[in-house]
């Protein structure tokens, strides 16, 4: 009788789960539920309290929704008893963190804090603690805390202590009434399980944790502020669990929500880039793995922990037990072409999209395939959403270089991929250039699976075969395998994850391979991108900022009730 295991990814605009076969890998139902907020970056739900520019939050009721409408799904449409699932595991975009009373309820239930943003989920892309996050960095430069080297030299405004430092400073009874600050993964398990455990893949990415040296001294924190000094013993928690490990089981609660049996084995929570790298098969290193969505992580196996500048971090065990995890990252890749697609395509695109019957994207990349490299005469910085590697810096924004009277659509579309890739570029080199090697490059997600033209793109600006995952799905089905490990194989699962990716792990037959001609003009368009990403990134014109300041002054004051 087959055995099976349940993965649920949390993404930025929906959440789904996958019933995997275990033994196999083979995906047997998949279920899709889009989050009833949405993310939220204009109003709370209440449509009254506006949001500043740069805030991005969402709801915790749209992630049980996930599971009591998901789960159900699946093994519905799979007609597979409960009985046969053995294990469930979850993954999140992250840092995605709100905060919680003692009883493990988000504030923002509350009636007293339903119209104060700050009791929210921030979401990843929540930009507006970078005064925070500055602030952050200067302080622990000046001091030299080791810590700062193993995340690139800076602390993203994406991760967790500048989101919560903004909560102190323009919510402070926010922060006084808040029990802990958690990250949305680690609340989800605590949801299903009746037990609060952080796993150690957000602790030592999002939260400056260290497998050997915990987190920063409390000098540090109270040198921040005063209100931070012992904000791991008062907002968070110094027992960390590793991935790969069992969280606990299905309570009679959960078991009622998702149609699962009490009992059921939970996996310690996972962050959705990390997780896909065993469900491709990756599990040595200088194999790079690229997760593309609305943003892309670049996830790297090493054997040893060396400091690379702009990195978002090197964590001990954080990807595959015995070995490090390297991340960097992109904060923009689909983002900005939805975006575009969005506000800059003319109707007749539109129109024609819908004669031919086909979506605007695949309209666009079929122009823009026609294209010759450098044709168009257009650059462009992928920073429409900041940038997150190697820079770390979310107040940077996009530019598009040579844009003409007779500039078309396909070309802007085309000048946009071009510039993702060469984010990515400038990412890889920067890991060479620090003595970690990479030799292999993979790929995942919806853009690597759907978008040929982009795959082609990358293996030219790279130089090198670019393999994909062969699952749709493949966060989800990097946590059902880690839902097995945590089921043991005892029980049909696997005791190892290095076990579960030779069993279930799968690739494509398709390899994109670089094209020597098309290299070689990457490699004149990439110089001139490095000369651009250097000018206005590294503080020779900060007009970017500049702009962002003028916009923040403009806008009208948030309203409170």
């Amino acid at each position: 009788m087959a055995k099976y295991s349940i993965g649920v990814d949390y993404g930025t605009q929906s959440g789904r789960a996958v019933l995997v076969e275990i033994g196999t890998g083979r995906e047997v139902a998949t279920s899709v539920k889009a989050y009833s907020h949405g993310v939220m970056d204009e109003f709370l739900p209440d449509g009254v309290t506006r949001l500043e520019h740069d805030w991005a939050l969402q709801h915790p009721t749209d992630y049980i929704e996930v599971l009591e409408y998901t789960i159900p799904a699946v093994l519905n449409d799979a007609g597979v008893a409960a009985d046969d699932v053995i294990g469930i595991g979850i993954d999140f975009t992250a840092c995605t963190v709100l905060p919680i009373d003692g009883n493990g309820t988000p504030l923002c239930f509350s009636e007293k804090y339903q119209q104060n943003p700050h009791a929210y989920v921030k979401l990843w892309k929540h930009h507006a603690a970078q005064e925070e996050a500055n602030r952050l960095n200067e302080i622990a430069e000046k001091r030299g805390d080791a810590f700062l080297p193993r995340y690139g030299g800076k602390i993203s405004s994406e991760w967790l202590f500048p989101k919560l430092w903004q909560i102190a400073n323009e919510a402070p009874d926010v922060y006084e009434e808040m029990d802990q600050f958690v990250e949305a993964t680690d609340w989800v398990i605590s949801q299903l399980t009746g037990q609060l455990k952080r796993n150690s893949c957000t602790a030592g990415y999002k939260a400056i944790w260290h497998k050997q040296d915990g987190y920063p001294s409390k000098d540090f924190f109270r040198s921040l502020d005063e209100r931070l000094e012992n904000v791991v013993e008062e907002k968070l928690s110094g027992d960390i669990y590793a991935i790969g490990d069992k969280a606990g089981e299905l309570t009679e609660w959960a078991a009622a929500l998702t149609g699962l049996k009490p009992g059921t084995a939970v996996a310690v929570a996972n962050v959705d880039a990390h997780v896909a790298v065993p469900a491709v098969g990756i599990t040595e290193p200088g194999k790079l793995l690229m997760i593309m969505g609305t943003s892309t992580c670049h996830i790297l196996l090493g054997d040893e922990e060396k400091m690379v500048p702009g990195m978002c971090g090197v964590v001990e065990d954080g990807v595959i037990p015995g070995f490090m995890g390297y991340e960097a990252g992109q904060s923009c890749v689909g983002d900005h072409f939805e975006w575009f697609t969005k506000n800059a395509v003319p109707k007749a695109y539109h129109e024609e999209a819908e004669v031919r019957g086909v979506n605007i994207h695949q309209l666009l990349t079929e122009k823009a395939s026609r294209l010759a490299v450098g044709e168009s005469g257009l650059l462009a910085l992928d920073w429409w959403n900041g940038n997150r590697s190697t820079l770390v810096d979310a107040d940077l924004t996009g530019v598009l270089l040579g844009a003409t009277l007779q500039t078309k659509p396909e070309e802007i579309y085309r000048a946009l991929i071009e510039a993702t890739a060469y984010g990515t570029r400038t990412i890889v080199e920067a890991f060479r250039a620090s003595g970690v090697p990479i030799h292999e490059v993979y790929a995942c997600g919806g853009i690597a699976e759907k978008n040929a033209l982009m795959m082609q793109i990358y293996a030219d600006v790279l130089d090198m075969e670019i393999r994909i995952s062969a699952s749709s799905q493949t966060p989800a089905l990097g946590s059902a395998m880690f839902g097995a490990v945590a089921a043991g194989k005892e029980r049909g699962g696997y005791d190892d994850i290095k076990d579960a990716a030779k069993e279930m792990a799968r690739l494509k037959d398709v390899v994109y391979r670089p094209r020597k001609e098309e290299a070689e003009v990457y490699d004149l368009l990439f110089a001139e991108y490095t000369r651009l990403y250097d000018y206005f990134g590294r503080g020779e014109n900060n007009v970017m900022k500049n702009l962002k300041a003028i916009k923040k002054a403009s806008r009208k004051p948030i309203v409170t009730m």
